[in-house]
């Protein structure tokens, strides 16, 4: 939906403390950790687990939620294949700017389309972003779903949903891969080794 700046009487602007006086300042690196992967494949639980242990180690780090993002910043777009790029655009300048704050971020949307994640890797500076596909079969999804949002996708009581009536297309090269039927320990423990190989923490 959006093509760039509407104005030509706008600049960017530098500060006077970069990215990397900010990690300095802060002990740790900074670093946009994208979880994708189908509703219920375990992003927002793994976003969550990943943020406490950070927060207990001392690292700041803050988790955007695609459901609380779409109550504020985006809660004037709908489902369309047009609105959900749209929302992942806007999410992705969010999680640039936490990032150039010296944060680490964890991000939980499905982010369906390829070109949108490619899109959001591209604004930010590189190796720091990190895409975690999160590979949890359909039929598993459906079996964690306690609202029963795959059960009113299927009745055609939800339109636009990823997965039953709605395309989603896996990551061809992420920097992980993490199966969630896995105990959640492991799971963290998995993400945490790779924050550290990034120099994130």
């Amino acid at each position: 939906m959006s093509e760039g700046p509407t104005s030509n009487n706008i600049t960017r602007s530098e500060g006077l403390i970069d990215t990397r006086a900010r990690n300095l300042r802060f002990g740790h690196g900074s670093c946009t950790v994208w979880f994708t992967g189908l509703s219920g494949s375990g992003k927002s639980t793994l976003a969550l687990a990943l943020e406490a242990e950070l927060h207990s180690r001392e690292v700041g780090s803050y988790v955007l939620y695609g459901d609380n993002i779409r109550f504020g910043l985006n809660s004037d777009l709908g489902f369309s294949p047009s609105e959900r790029t749209e929302n992942i655009r806007r999410v992705g300048e969010v999680a640039r700017l936490f990032c150039d704050a010296g944060l680490v971020v964890l991000t939980a949307f499905i982010s369906p389309y390829l070109r949108d994640r490619e899109l959001v890797r591209n604004l930010h500076a590189p190796s720091t972003f990190i895409e975690v596909y999160l590979n949890t079969p359909l039929e598993e999804c459906e079996r964690r779903d306690e609202k029963g949002l795959y059960r009113k996708a299927r009745n055609g009581e939800i339109k636009e949903f990823t997965g039953i009536s709605a395309p989603y297309e896996p990551p061809v090269n992420p920097e992980l891969v993490v199966d969630t039927r896995r105990p959640l320990e492991e799971c963290v423990n998995e993400l945490l080794a790779m924050l550290a190989s990034h120099g994130a923490i």
